[in-house]
């Protein structure tokens, strides 16, 4: 009792221990890294791989049922003690009906031009499957770096934010200074208290909205939602704008966009309808080989059964009352569909393309002017608040300078992440 006592004690904390660490656990992911991390762990990318595996299935399925299929089998019979008679009178004859078996093995196939086409389809079906899971996966890296550099940003301008409190509160403690002796009014040190109280309160916020993509980040991940998630890649690495322009030079090929390729290969599938409704009008082969060995338990009876058996047919369709028929003009239709269906995408996509090129270039365009506005916006903040050490700058100036500083931070901070989204989007059209 004892022992078990002890041993449940070990498993208990041993359990505990376990959730501990998975609770602490620190993931050092550089961008890469992450995404990597996602395909293979992220949710809808093992439902994508698993999507291709079932389609690959499905046409080994098809495809079995064009080989020859083989059973065997085995029966017994008993007549309990039957005899058969044949005749009647002297010339009569008693038949007895012995117990027997009979064992048989039978291979056939059959095989028409349904079954061929089919496994066309079924192989578009795989190509299709493979090129959704390519496209989750596009979809699963863009999503990362997305919040990837959210985070990066949000980081930075908590930095940013706790450097201009700092700046703020020595000057609020400053100016409560010089109200004690005289030499200022309670009104100006009032009005630097309250804008301290405010840029807490967006530091405050910031950090949660921090936490929140934190979370974000762990869910495109699929990682353990305890996990502590640390970034190595720093966000100048992965702002390239020289990178981004380049891409505006960069030629549209249509056909490496994962969207056009689901189109052609849904035409291709549209076509092989129309191929198989013709096939309705196409015979049925079939043919099989049976061989059977019957036994008697008993005296040998008489033994009609044929050892080997060989047998073939042909079934062709004759009428059906011009089912077949309207069968075709509806795939017929449903391919023209397709047809204008991809036309009408593919006009889509070069407009798209031309959209995206210019959100990408207004993007770089309000990034470089916001970059020098912030830089600008800092020396201002610097220069007032240097004055107001001096006298030589109000309160008013400092509280004006100050809001300015975090209306160019946040500015500066959505000039970023447009130029990263507008870039994912058109990187992700092109497919690079």
């Amino acid at each position: 009792m004892i022992l078990k006592r002890v041993i449940v004690a070990l498993v208990v904390t041993a359990g505990v221990s376990y959730a501990s660490a998975q609770e602490g656990r620190t993931m050092r992911l550089s961008l890469d890294e992450a995404q990597r991390y996602a395909v293979e762990h992220n949710a809808a990318m093992q439902n994508a791989t698993l999507d291709v595996k079932k389609a690959e299935a499905d046409r080994w399925k098809t495809l079995s049922s064009m080989l020859p299929s083989v059973k065997a089998g085995f029966d017994y019979q008993n007549m309990l003690g039957y005899e058969m008679k044949m005749g009647s009178g002297l010339m009569s004859i008693k038949i007895p009906m012995d117990p027997n078996g009979n064992f048989s093995v039978t291979a056939s196939m059959a095989l028409n031009g349904a079954m061929v086409v089919g496994t066309m389809m079924q192989d578009i079906a795989v190509e299709m499957s493979d090129i959704t899971r390519s496209q989750t996966e596009q979809t699963t890296r863009a999503n990362v770096k997305n919040v990837y550099v959210s985070i990066l940003v949000m980081q930075q301008t908590v930095g940013l934010l706790d450097s201009s409190l700092a700046n703020l509160e020595r000057l609020a403690a400053t100016s409560q200074s010089a109200v004690d002796v005289g030499a200022a009014e309670q009104v100006d040190a009032d009005k630097l208290q309250v804008q301290v109280a405010s840029l807490r309160s967006s530091i405050n916020s910031t950090r949660r909205s921090l936490a929140a993509l934190r979370n974000t980040m762990l869910l495109q991940l699929g990682a353990d939602v305890n996990a502590d998630v640390q970034l190595t890649t720093p966000l100048d690495e992965i702002l390239d704008i020289d990178e981004a322009a380049r891409l505006l030079g960069q030629n549209f090929d249509i056909t490496r966009n994962y969207n056009y390729q689901l189109l052609e290969q849904s035409e291709k599938l549209a076509k092989k309808q129309v191929t198989m409704a013709w096939m309705d009008f196409s015979p049925t082969l079939s043919a099989y080989y049976q061989y059977s060995k019957k036994v008697y338990f008993g005296e040998e009876g008489m033994n009609m059964t044929p050892p080997n058996m060989v047998g073939a047919s042909v079934s062709i369709p004759l009428l059906t009352s011009g089912t077949r028929i309207a069968g075709i003009k509806s795939a017929k239709i449903a391919y023209e569909e397709s047809v204008n269906s991809r036309r009408q995408a593919e006009d889509g996509l070069r407009v798209q393309y031309n959209q995206l090129s210019y959100d990408l270039a207004s993007a770089l365009e309000t990034y470089d002017i916001q970059s020098r506005n912030l830089e600008v916006t800092q020396r201002v903040f610097a220069n007032v608040t240097e004055k107001y050490r001096y006298g030589r700058a109000s309160s008013l100036e400092v509280t004006t300078a100050s809001t300015d500083i975090i209306t160019a931070q946040s500015n500066y901070i959505q000039a970023v992440m447009n130029v990263v989204s507008a870039q994912i989007a058109l990187e992700n059209l092109l497919n690079n």
